[in-house]
């Protein structure tokens, strides 16, 4: 069940009353006057459910969460829910949820909205990245996912309100090598390499790496050509073959982290060995960098879902290596719990 908090009032240029936005000609205001909470004996700071969960091809996928014959896409969601819902990444019944290829998405939300804290890191989302082992460079094993968030503004409990993207380091680091209102689509090949084609020109497969993974890789429960739309990170994957012997490893590639705003983009924990110190500064979203779909920054007082998708659209060279480079998730988590719970009884003044 869920109920909607209403806030008493918003004040903005002098008037006081209910509003469901405010628009600037330079800048978004969305201050919705009812928040999303849910009917539970108390709140979590964890992931409450997944709504959607919409993966592009990969290797992991059929298999985390695992695909049997007659699922369908709410047989896949419960999965997913089972792996990550209510779970820190510590968890021992934690496990990964895998997005696939470039675009692939999950959605999900928490028993409470989000608020917004000024210049606070609000929420994080939890992956699998690690530093590589030789330390040569920023991160190592990065695959980053693009963030978005939504409100509940029509108050119907469902993920179908305008979304605004994270906009992450790569916004201001990486000009004009991140590709927006990028799109690729993706066909069945059953048991065989999976071909796209994208709107730049470009196509390609994602390839089967049959020794570590001999599961069909496109999404049994959804239909043939997919298509998935946003923005695409520049690529970050690195050959640093040369620089470590062969008694190492015969191949060494790695995924450089970005400096911030993505999802399974930097570990979990600052000292791997401390399960307790967990990453809140790499892995944490602050609601203040959402965008709107002209890359203007947009205002939410607070946020009741979040979407994660895979932003990376390579793959590893090396045969039988790594594969494709796909974002995976195994958790989101409230930064500031007791906030978000006191914002829906709030006042406020613009």
């Amino acid at each position: 069940m869920i109920v909607y908090r209403q806030i008493r009032k918003i004040k903005a240029s002098g008037f006081v009353g209910r509003m469901f936005f405010i628009l600037s000609f330079f800048h978004s205001f969305i201050f919705s006057y009812a928040q999303r909470l849910a009917d539970v004996p108390e709140y979590s700071k964890y992931i409450q459910a997944v709504d959607e969960y919409r993966p592009a091809p990969g290797q992991f996928v059929n298999d985390a969460p695992e695909y049997e014959p007659g699922d369908t896409e709410a047989d896949m969601i419960r999965k997913c829910n089972e792996r990550i819902a209510g779970k820190s990444p510590s968890d021992a019944d934690a496990h990964i949820v895998a997005l696939g290829g470039w675009g692939g998405y999950i959605t999900f939300h928490f028993d409470h909205p989000i608020v917004n804290l000024p210049g606070e890191r609000d929420f994080a989302v939890w992956g699998n990245a690690y530093q590589e082992m030789t330390n040569q460079v920023f991160g190592g094993m990065n695959e980053a996912g693009i963030v978005m968030v939504s409100k509940d503004v029509n108050q119907n409990g469902l993920p179908d309100d305008p979304w605004y993207e994270i906009s992450g380091s790569c916004d201001v680091d990486s000009v004009g090598k991140v590709v927006y209102n990028y799109e690729v689509t993706y066909q069945r090949n059953p048991m065989g390499d999976i071909p796209w084609t994208d709107n730049q020109g470009q196509s390609g497969t994602i390839d089967r790496i049959n020794a570590w993974h001999p599961q069909e890789y496109y999404p049994e429960w959804l239909p043939d050509g997919l298509t998935f739309r946003g923005t695409r990170l520049p690529d970050n994957m690195f050959d640093l073959t040369a620089t470590v012997p062969r008694s190492f490893s015969q191949w060494y590639y790695v995924l450089m982290g970005f400096r911030y705003g993505y999802a399974d983009n930097l570990p979990n924990f600052v000292d791997k060995a401390d399960a307790t110190s967990y990453n809140y500064e790499g892995c944490g979203i602050d609601i203040s960098w959402a965008v709107d779909d002209q890359r203007q920054p947009v205002t939410l007082d607070a946020i009741d879902f979040v979407r994660v998708y895979t932003g990376l659209n390579q793959k590893c060279p090396a045969p039988n290596w790594w594969g494709e480079t796909s974002t995976e998730i195994i958790g989101a988590e409230d930064l500031h719990l007791e906030a978000s719970l006191q914002h829906g009884d709030s006042n406020f003044a613009l």
